[in-house]
């Protein structure tokens, strides 16, 4: 099965090497949309349209089912996106129930960092209602994040400084997860382990998204990671240039050794 992976940049990848881990046999196509990077900070309009533009291309590339594997863009057009077009298309939402279901503590609380636009939004806002847990539930909106992933500035003293004055406005004794709401926070795992106190737990949404995949679909699960079956797309221009290819290959490289941090 050929399965498209859209993002509005390179945080995605932290979703494709999730699915590489464990759907090695299949063909993936990766689409991120880095003229238009970050959308976090886009009306809903523009995100709706990027976000059609980007899996209808992905469509007609021969994706038979396509991961959004963008927060912003999920909050904001996969009720639009599955209603007028006709593959499987799997979204993303921050790991609030899983932190929810874990907790093991009714005193402590869950921290959700994320983009503006799901920090704002309905959706995130209704899943958080909906488990009872709004008052359990702080939300942070880190949208410079989104600029250092891409530009592979991730453990500086820059970042360091900028995640340690946004979380000081939280006494993070008083929490037991982080839940990463955006997949390019992926890239800071351990920048933000430095940061937190050990109690708190960090966590975010690629592996149940990768698992409703599989479910969805009825996919059998086959763990020989393998990245020779791969084609990128940078805004809807398919990326042979070595340089970008080589940038892709470190990001997957560091997402990877990120993916052992919690």
């Amino acid at each position: 099965m050929k399965i498209g992976i859209f993002d509005s940049g390179l945080g995605g990848l932290s979703v494709l090497n999730e699915a590489l881990s464990k759907l090695s046999e299949h063909e993936f196509l990766y689409y991120a949309d880095v003229k238009n990077v970050p959308y976090g900070q886009k009306s809903r309009d523009e995100i709706l349209k990027f976000s059609f533009d980007a899996v209808k291309f992905l469509i007609e590339n021969g994706a038979e089912a396509v991961v959004v594997a963008c927060n912003t863009a999920t909050s904001v057009a996969i009720k639009d996106l599955r209603a007028k077009l006709s593959v499987p298309i799997i979204g993303m939402e921050p790991a609030v129930k899983k932190a929810h279901d874990l907790s093991r503590n009714d005193t402590l609380k869950t921290l959700v960092i994320a983009t503006p636009v799901t920090v704002n939004g309905a959706k995130l806002k209704k899943l958080i209602v909906n488990l009872n847990a709004k008052d359990k539930t702080e939300l942070l909106a880190l949208p410079r994040l989104v600029n250092f992933a891409e530009d592979e500035e991730f453990d500086t003293q820059n970042v360091k400084s900028y995640l340690k004055n946004e979380l000081s406005k939280f006494d993070l004794n008083k929490f037991d997860f982080l839940v990463l709401g955006c997949t390019h926070f992926n890239y800071f795992k351990d920048s933000l382990r430095e940061i937190l106190p050990p109690n708190v737990n960090i966590i975010d949404g690629n592996e149940g998204t990768v698992n409703r995949l599989i479910s969805e679909l009825s996919l059998e699960i086959s763990p020989q990671k393998s990245t020779s079956k791969i084609k990128f797309f940078y805004s809807g221009k398919e990326v042979f240039n070595k340089s970008e290819l080589d940038k892709i290959s470190r990001n997957l490289s560091r997402l990877e050794k990120m993916r052992e941090i919690c």
